[in-house]
């Protein structure tokens, strides 16, 4: 945890901002889940530890924690946006049930080599990307078969 601050005070502090104390308990929050988490999520977490922060700190927390790379934001399902840890966790791909929302993290060294060789192929620089599949999981496929 104590790099993911360091990280983001350096990031702040090139942007001319602190890393107040609000921000920091909205980042340690955020680190202390491994869950997919929305504002919302977050927001209610935070508030038990710290009835003043209020949802748009929360909201423009996440921002910059997206901008320093610490987190991404995902809209697996096409309604909510969910953000994750982005700073020391492996790059890993969503497979999402398009009935029931649940959503599967993968990680597929295959699918990191097949990218890489398709960027030299083309000359192209990956700076970021995101892989997303739909279908059904087990269960409703299973629920779909009856």
């Amino acid at each position: 945890m104590a790099d993911a601050i360091s990280v983001f005070r350096a990031f702040l502090k090139k942007k001319g901002l602190k890393l107040t104390r609000q921000r920091e308990i909205i980042l340690k929050a955020f680190i202390g889940t491994e869950k997919h988490v929305t504002t919302d999520d977050l927001y209610e977490i935070v508030k038990k530890k710290k009835q003043s922060i209020g949802h748009a700190t929360v909201f423009r927390t996440l921002k910059l924690m997206c901008e320093s790379d610490l987190a991404t934001s995902l809209n697996l399902d096409g309604k909510v946006t969910r953000f994750e840890h982005k700073y020391g966790h492996e790059q890993h791909y969503h497979l999402v049930c398009t009935k029931c929302g649940k959503f599967i993290e993968a990680v597929d060294p295959e699918i990191e080599r097949l990218q890489q060789a398709l960027a030299k192929r083309f000359s192209f620089k990956v700076t970021s990307h995101k892989l997303r599949i739909l279908g059904l999981c087990k269960e409703c496929s299973r629920k779909k078969r009856r």
